[in-house]
């Protein structure tokens, strides 16, 4: 009953924002998003946390301020979500253009798979959306939600234009597939993990257990890793789906060494975007949570 009462209450906010104007559809998600950062003393604690971890240097203020950006970038977000049923091919550009298409493109041609590597940055869920409306649907790695009426909404909403996600718990299998085929597969890479499937690298210079299997797939298969991020754009009034060009992988022979390095390359990628745009990335997720051998938690 509380699941099917929690879908009731979603997926009336969706359809009911969906309705919107576009300008509007934002301005009552980011109203959403302020009242989520008042109210949520928890995630507060967590994201200055984090905030602090990062940034040492930093005045509380600033902090703050960065903290309370989040929470704008992640309701504007959710208006946005609430919006996906209108968009199509021919007003897409209204909502997220490319910069820098040109990597994927020459990725994608080397036949060998494309490796999407993004985090929870900016619009991420416009990511994979635009670009199948775009004419580029891929395969999304996602962990199913903990409501199962919640998570066939997501689900459909991000597949609605040709897009097929595939199961966290078992998606090695599938990505490689995907790979010969030449397929597109995006994998969100900053979140906290346990080992054996995480390793420790580097994020802001602080041990970070990491997924590792991005690098393994793409030592294993030769696919290309582009690096793929959608920012907001203040000036555009809208999102930018920026394409880096393709990582250079270390291949060493070390099969181990080299999966741990590449995913500190992939990692170094995520930070440097952070540092760029750091009111758009989620410092509400516990990253450091794990700990190596003998280390005390850091929340």
């Amino acid at each position: 009953m509380r699941e099917r009462l929690e879908f009731a209450i979603v997926w009336m906010f969706v359809k009911t924002v969906g309705l919107l104007p576009r300008p509007a559809a934002r301005a009552v998600g980011i109203v959403i998003g302020h009242a989520a950062y008042t109210l949520h003393a928890k995630l507060r604690r967590v994201g200055l946390r984090n905030l602090r971890l990062a940034f040492p240097e930093m005045s509380e203020p600033e902090r703050r301020r960065i903290l309370r950006g989040e929470f704008t970038s992640l309701g504007r977000q959710l208006g946005e979500l609430c919006l996906f049923p209108r968009y199509t091919r021919q007003n897409v550009s209204d909502v997220v253009v490319y910069d820098g298409f040109e990597n994927f493109e020459q990725a994608r041609n080397r036949g060998k798979g494309v490796l999407f590597l993004t985090a929870h940055l900016g619009g991420w869920e416009l990511s994979a959306f635009a670009h199948s409306l775009y004419g580029y649907p891929l395969s999304i790695v996602m962990r199913p939600l903990d409501n199962p009426f919640v998570d066939r909404l997501t689900r459909d909403y991000r597949t609605m234009h040709g897009n097929r996600t595939m199961d966290k718990a078992n998606f090695a299998r599938g990505i490689i597939a995907a790979m010969r085929a030449g397929e597109t597969v995006g994998i969100l890479m900053d979140t906290n993990m346990t080992p054996p499937q995480g390793v420790f690298v580097d994020f802001f210079g602080i041990p970070a257990c990491t997924a590792s299997g991005l690098a393994r797939i793409a030592l294993r298969t030769g696919a290309a890793v582009v690096p793929g991020f959608t920012i907001w754009d203040a000036e555009l009034r809208k999102y930018r789906l920026r394409f880096d060009p393709a990582v250079e992988l270390v291949q060493s022979g070390d099969a181990e060494a080299d999966a741990i390095a590449n995913t500190g390359r992939f990692t170094k990628v995520i930070e440097d975007y952070v540092r760029r745009y750091p009111e758009q990335w989620l410092w509400v997720h516990r990253r450091w949570k794990t700990r190596p051998g003998g280390q005390p938690p850091l929340y």
